[in-house]
């Protein structure tokens, strides 16, 4: 196979293999080729319906055993996610459940605890996208040819479960490798001239961010509302249905605000210092960040990990505080039209945004961690504010919201437009680091997997024995 090949099916294929398999992208890579179905294909786009025949064992793997119907599980599985399973055969998926089951095999050896509640809080994603999908919870149960929704749910929760001990098994695994600077060189040297991959055009983004001014007694009817919330759950409320009912963290309200965190968890400061100086039972009070004002509760303190449910309110902000942010902004864009200061000096001494302002405003790629944006993968709102501005224009003052609800003003502006071109090694550093990385972390997953495929008792009854699978798990 070409290496240019190889590379882009890591820069292209990743999310698609991340549907498919629901576990790191770079196990999936490697884990299992197209194959003839030798058994029975999967009925396209749905669920392949129960086979006729009594659900025995098929597989074995430590102590964890594989039924026959454990494959149409796991089509459910890819299907409530909106995953196609038209082009997956059953020896391919018995391939994917003997990975993770040899995956949640070592993790029970390795000590890693998956807990009912994480699991709980996926499953209702699940669940409500399939509703949302199919019309209603009944209609969910009829699609995937279930008794009732007890059934239903039962057979989604084991499915996560594995699932979630597999991946975390997985992301153990890859934590350990790194790579160095020397290892990254040879590996770009190694790739032919012909071979190299292109990446296509990218821009850099700077955005100056003037938010309004939040008042105190705005700040103190949230602070006394959370009070209020916590002097309710210490006389028997649930915090969690608080939390659901309340918080304004889109990413924990609809779960009961439920976190799972230990230090380096990528936090703001100031949760964490909070998180981790209470006892377990107890609530914290009222405290700020850059987010709004948050009360934690810690449910259960774990080794190094806490597990903790938080409430997070938004003061609101006044219609007066909001004129004045306009205002404000615009005199900054005048400034920088008449060329009275830079975009990166207005940046640097009047933007509120204090992750950006120290350099001059420039925005950082979250997914690359360098400063370049492909524009066929940037996020849409930002692409909608720069597409049409051309290099060094400044645009209009943007009224932008966030996803907690929060407004703020902002200046947005192109510092560099960089034309689609062949990988450079100076240029591209970091998105070449990132592929040698990957192919890194896939040796290391199939060097641990053919081990530990040599250490585990398994075993493949019957037809399954036909199939032809890319690892030895037949031991022949």
């Amino acid at each position: 196979m070409l290496l240019k090949t190889r590379i882009m099916k890591f820069i292209n294929k990743g999310a698609t293999l991340f549907i498919f398999f629901f576990i790191f992208s770079a196990t999936t890579i490697n884990a299992q080729e197209i194959i003839k179905d030798t058994v029975k294909k999967a009925v396209p786009e749905k669920i392949p319906t129960q086979r006729q025949k009594i659900d025995g064992v098929i597989a074995t793997v430590g102590d964890y055993l594989i039924l026959d119907s454990d494959i149409d599980k796991s089509f459910l599985e890819i299907s409530s996610q909106g995953g196609s399973v038209k082009d997956i055969t059953r020896c391919q998926m018995l391939g994917k459940l003997l990975e993770d089951k040899l995956y949640a095999h070592q993790a029970v050896q390795d000590s890693i605890i998956v807990t009912d509640e994480e699991v709980k809080s996926k499953l209702e994603e699940q669940l409500n996208y399939m509703v949302e999908q199919l019309g209603s919870m009944e209609k969910a149960v009829q699609y995937f040819k279930k008794a009732n929704e007890e059934e239903f749910r039962a057979d989604l929760f084991e499915i996560i479960k594995m699932n979630k001990l597999s991946s975390e098994m997985t992301k153990r695994i890859v934590d350990k490798v790194e790579i160095t600077p020397e290892e990254v060189r040879n590996f770009f040297k190694k790739i032919p001239a012909s071979d190299l991959p292109t990446f296509g055009a990218e821009m850099e983004v700077a955005q100056i961010v003037i938010k309004p001014k939040i008042t105190e007694a705005e700040k103190q009817k949230v602070i006394d509302k959370l009070k209020e919330f916590k002097k309710e759950v210490q006389e028997g409320s649930s915090f969690s249905t608080k939390a659901v009912l309340y918080s304004q963290d889109p990413g924990s309200s609809s779960n009961g605000g439920y976190y799972k965190m230990n230090k380096k968890t990528p936090f703001v400061k100031e949760f964490k210092d909070v998180a981790f100086s209470l006892a377990e039972g107890e609530i914290s009070e009222p405290f700020e960040t850059d987010f709004g004002f948050h009360i934690i509760y810690v449910e259960k303190i774990k080794g190094q990990e806490v597990e903790l449910r938080h409430i997070l309110l938004v003061p609101a902000i006044s219609a007066e505080s909001l004129k004045e942010a306009k205002e404000k902004i615009t005199q900054i864009k005048k400034k920088i039209d008449e060329k009275v200061v830079t975009f990166a000096e207005a940046a640097r001494a009047e933007s509120d945004e204090k992750e950006t302002k120290a350099n001059g405003g420039l925005l950082v790629n979250p997914k690359t961690q360098d400063t370049h944006f492909e524009l066929t993968k940037m996020d849409p709102s930002l692409y909608s504010q720069v597409s049409n501005l051309k290099e060094g224009e400044v645009s209009l003052p943007i009224l932008d919201t966030d996803q907690n609800g929060k407004k703020k003003y902002k200046l947005v502006t192109v510092t560099n437009r960089i034309n689609e071109h062949t990988a450079d090694y100076a240029k591209d550093y970091i998105k070449i680091k990132e592929i040698a990385l990957k192919e890194k972390q896939i040796n290391a997953i199939a060097k641990w997997s053919e081990q530990k495929i040599k250490e585990t008792y398994i075993k493949i009854n019957g037809e399954y024995r036909e199939c032809s699978f890319t690892n030895n798990w037949l031991k022949k």
